[in-house]
């Protein structure tokens, strides 16, 4: 099990390092993480959702995801209230307090799904989440030393010394947990250092020395990580490209934000990430509304920043826009909740630049779809992940067809579009056609080149880790 000093340390990106390293070197490698909190979303073929990094960790596994692999995903809707999805299905909404009463019946559903992995795996690489330094959370848990002593999964502890502090964050790690706890942790790594790695040597021994851990590898930063799928929101960032501009808002409850990677990779494309507080570029060739785990406090909050203004400024202007899910359901006329199933019950105004409404009702869509794009009968794969249902004028209009149904919607001149199909922009033909129509070429083969990445990342840890000492730590679950 890969723990944390805390959260954002890579994690995520080490763990699926190590399976495509350890698959490559002959072994059913499986990840888990019992417990993940996110926002974006992965769909799987059973039709459950997972994290998006426990489906890149499938990936590069050689493994299709699969809901067993993050058996408890939080999904936060507001600051103290989260969705609650247990083995790939909406179980429904809980506060916090609730949710740690709830805790020995998630911990129960955690073991079921590691048990099931591990019986068709040689090795299973196991994500904690946050740290397990924070012992006021260490009652109830099931994220990190909880699962870890449940399941007796030895553990490794990864540092971050990007953000200072390494030794502190380490050797205060040790310093606060129990002894049953530090009895699991047989060794520590540290990650992204820039630089001469020799000149941390001094500093590596002090933290052998004081902890009695071994060191498993000092990791330099890994330049093409961005590539790679994120999955918190902390990791979302604005991307320099060429002379095509997308602009997306950064709503507070933005989701399944992964559909941005492939516009990000593209050279000639630039991706602006916009803040609260600054307004939207004027010169933006598309703005694009991500989905939104919570679509009317979102569009509230849209209209906060003024970015509504700002957007009815770039239609006048020509621009093009663009709404997926959440961002979608936005662009039009009303957003019906009667049930309160996106919060409290009520009809919204939408944006109003797509003759269409919303209403949020029925069971949620979680599927994976294979789609034809219009005009230009592209393929495209991707999934829905969704509450609610839109119907109008301009679904008409629609530029996607799925299994024969059309799928979307778009204003009459063509340059406002919606769709409730995450991933599309994955479909090569399709994107660079999208991107013709914006002014901008593209010859990127994207899913190549995530899985370059993937070898390069796996290559980066075969020389910085001592992965064998890794592979001899692990042991073969046993429970009182």
């Amino acid at each position: 099990m890969i723990q944390g000093t805390g959260s954002n340390v890579g994690k995520s990106v080490l763990v699926a390092g190590l399976a495509r390293a350890f698959a490559r070197r002959g072994l059913r490698v499986a990840p888990f993480k019992p417990q993940n909190m996110s926002n974006n979303a992965a769909v799987t073929s059973d039709g459950g959702e997972i994290g998006r990094a426990q489906a890149l960790q499938a990936r590069a596994a050689g493994r299709a995801p699969h809901t067993d692999m993050n058996p408890v995903l939080l999904k936060p809707e507001t600051d103290t209230g989260s969705q609650i999805i247990v083995h790939g299905k909406r179980r429904g909404r809980m506060a916090a307090g609730d949710y740690r009463a709830g805790k020995p019946e998630l911990l129960a559903a955690a073991l079921q799904s590691f048990d099931r992995l591990c019986s068709d795996a040689d090795l299973v690489l196991v994500e904690g989440a946050g740290s397990p330094a924070e012992t006021n959370l260490r009652k109830g848990d099931i994220a990190n030393m909880g699962f870890a002593c449940a399941a007796n999964v030895p553990v490794i502890l990864l540092g971050d010394i990007h953000r200072g502090g390494v030794i502190a964050q380490i050797v205060g790690t040790q310093a606060v947990l129990d002894a049953a706890d530090r009895a699991l942790v047989r060794g520590f790594a540290v990650n992204r250092f820039k630089g001469d790695v020799s000149l941390f040597d001094a500093g590596r021994d002090d933290i052998a020395l004081r902890t009695g851990w071994p060191c498993l590898g000092v990791v330099p930063w890994f330049n093409d990580a961005w590539r790679l799928p994120a999955e918190d929101m902390m990791d979302i960032r604005s991307v320099a490209g060429g002379a095509c501009k997308v602009v997306v808002p950064q709503l507070e409850r933005m989701a399944n934000f992964d559909d941005l990677d492939p516009l990000s990779a593209e050279p000639a494309v630039t991706v602006e990430i916009v803040p609260a507080g600054r307004a939207l570029p004027g010169d933006a060739d598309l703005v694009l509304l991500p989905g939104s785990k919570s679509t009317l406090g979102d569009l509230a909050y849209f209209r906060s920043q003024g970015w509504d203004i700002d957007l009815y400024a770039h239609v006048r202007r020509g621009g093009h826009v663009l709404g997926l899910c959440g961002g979608y359901q936005m662009l039009g006329r009303t957003i019906a909740d009667p049930d309160g199933v996106d919060g409290s019950p009520g009809t919204a105004e939408g944006l109003g630049l797509l003759d269409v409404h919303t209403v949020m009702a029925g069971d949620k869509q979680v599927t994976e779809r294979e789609a034809t794009a219009l005009p230009g009968g592209e393929p495209v794969r991707g999934y829905e992940i969704h509450m609610g249902r839109t119907h109008g004028p301009d679904c008409d209009r629609a530029w996607l067809h799925i299994d024969d149904r059309p799928e979307g919607a778009a204003s009459a001149n063509g340059r406002v579009k919606g769709s409730y199909l995450h991933g599309l922009f994955t479909a090569d033909a399709f994107r660079a056609r999208y991107l013709e129509e914006l002014g901008a070429r593209s010859d990127l083969a994207y899913d190549d080149g995530v899985e370059q990445v993937l070898d390069s990342l796996a290559d980066h840890l075969e020389r910085h880790m001592d992965l064998d000492a890794v592979l001899d730590l692990a042991a073969v679950p046993e429970r009182d």
